[in-house]
């Protein structure tokens, strides 16, 4: 719960791993039966929602103010913030729920809609929507086929795979930005 909260709630922590860990968490009430995926899983929604509006209140209110400061701009790179803005001009209000899919842009938009002012009812239902989907569809993953016997044999293969897709829309955005700026 705290390291959904976290990633989703401060646009200080990009760098935790969400999707492996919903992975991870169905993969686990699966094999052991110890916990109830249908109390797991709106937890885990209620902890997302909860990190995006907090988010979404710390750059309404505080913004740009939080990037001045040295240490967060060493985390919180430019190139983040520039990156989730062009998601907004291409997808709009969209841009909420298919950022949480995007690991770094998960974290940076809902600070970038306090900043731009999105109507906070419109922000809170994308929010709404794309955190039912992002811990629903990762956490029933885990819990279908973190069970199956190749996967179990194999679990950090597998979960490094998942890091590894969960990274390829941000590889493929810095080397087209690399490739735009050499051409």
């Amino acid at each position: 719960f705290l390291i959904i909260f976290v990633e989703t709630g401060l646009v200080i922590m990009p760098f935790l791993p969400g999707d492996s860990l919903l992975f991870a968490t169905g993969a686990l009430i699966a094999s052991t039966g110890t916990l109830n995926i249908y109390i797991v899983i709106p937890l885990l929604i209620l902890a997302a929602i909860s990190g995006d509006n907090s988010n979404y209140f710390i750059g309404r209110y505080i913004g740009e103010r939080v990037l001045k400061i040295k240490w967060i701009s060493k985390i919180v790179k430019p190139e983040y913030l520039v990156r989730t803005e062009q998601y907004f001009e291409k997808y709009g209000s969209r841009t909420v729920v298919i950022a949480r899919f995007i690991p770094i842009v998960r974290t940076v938009t809902p600070f970038v809609a306090g900043v731009g002012e999105m109507k906070y009812f419109v922000f809170l239902s994308y929010s709404i929507i794309g955190a039912c989907l992002w811990i629903s569809g990762l956490t029933l993953l885990g819990y279908f086929f973190g069970n199956l016997e190749i996967i179990k044999n194999n679990f950090e293969i597998v979960v490094l795979v998942i890091i590894g897709i969960s990274i390829l829309p941000m590889i493929y955005q810095l080397v087209k930005s690399k490739v735009v700026k050499r051409g």
